[in-house]
């Protein structure tokens, strides 16, 4: 069986550092560019600014072998297991972002917001927010 994760572009953003980013795109998210690699920009064909669109990245700077945290690292609050939070850390570190397409780019670049994401984080999938099929 193939399992390997493909990187298709990276997150560019003022955020550099994990203790300082926002904690959820709606904390604090920020206006910021996903760089498709060449190999992948036939692929944002159809996408345009308005659409919303979920970014999934690859967590790189998480820890792996974290099973249990304090929520929103606040120490005063009980751990729990991280599959019922959002920290980072966790046995694969998959990030995911909804946000909305600003401006499409014909050199890949998607400009994107908000996001939460630090610079270099690498960006594993996009897909479209579909409507509601009851239109909720």
């Amino acid at each position: 069986m193939d399992a390997a994760l493909r990187i298709i572009g990276r997150v560019r953003s003022p955020l550099t550092d994990r203790k300082t980013a926002p904690k959820q795109n709606y904390e604090g998210g920020i206006r910021a560019e996903i760089a498709v690699a060449p190999t992948y920009i036939e692929a944002l064909e159809g996408l345009e600014p308005g659409d919303e669109i979920l970014l999934f990245t690859w967590l790189h700077l998480a820890g792996r072998d974290t099973l249990r945290v304090h929520p929103r690292g606040d120490a005063a609050r009980p751990k729990r297991g991280v599959f019922s939070t959002r920290s980072p850390n966790r046995p694969n570190p998959i990030g995911l972002h909804k946000v909305e397409i600003i401006k499409v780019s014909p050199d890949g670049i998607l400009t994107v917001e908000p996001l939460e994401a630090i610079d270099g984080t690498p960006v594993v999938d996009i897909k479209p927010v579909l409507p509601h099929p009851k239109g909720i």
